[in-house]
């Protein structure tokens, strides 16, 4: 993303601390995929039926994003970005093993690629363009929840 003449490196468009942008504006920022946007947000919450906010999350690198966490644990975020949006999903290394093996779409084969591997699993971060990354989103969270135990199975 381009500010001020400087290319900045954060995941999502809105990283202001002092100023919440308005739903008017992430959905301009989000543009034409402003559909993708409200599908995976009406699928999260129909699914877990999540406390949800919108927060200025883990500072200037991240910015402003859409949380939705489960019995106080974060479910995932999503980041509006210039022309679309990003979502954040943690995985432990048992699920990041389980994603690997699935059929999942090159955005999502890229995150879980290039994420930084620790002890307690891999921040996914993958820029959603497109249906099939829809569909990644949602089996992803499937592991998240089971490897959290987030809901009954």
């Amino acid at each position: 993303m381009l500010f001020l003449g400087v290319f900045s490196m954060s995941i999502g468009y809105f990283t202001d601390k002092k100023t919440e942008p308005a739903d008017t504006d992430v959905r301009r920022v989000i543009g034409s995929r402003l559909s993708l946007w409200e599908k995976v947000i009406n699928g999260i919450q129909s699914t877990y039926s999540p406390m949800e906010d919108f927060k200025f999350l883990y500072g200037s690198n991240y910015g402003w994003g859409r949380r939705f966490r489960l019995k106080g644990q974060l479910l995932t975020s999503l980041y509006p970005t210039e022309g679309g949006f990003t979502v954040q999903i943690i995985l432990d290394p048992e699920s990041i093993e389980a994603a690997l093996n699935m059929n999942t779409g090159k955005n999502t084969r890229q995150a879980i690629e290039k994420a930084t591997p620790y002890p307690e699993g891999r921040w996914l971060f993958i820029p959603v363009e497109n249906q099939d990354d829809v569909k990644d989103i949602f089996d992803l969270l499937i592991l998240r929840v089971k490897s959290k135990k987030l809901v009954k199975s």
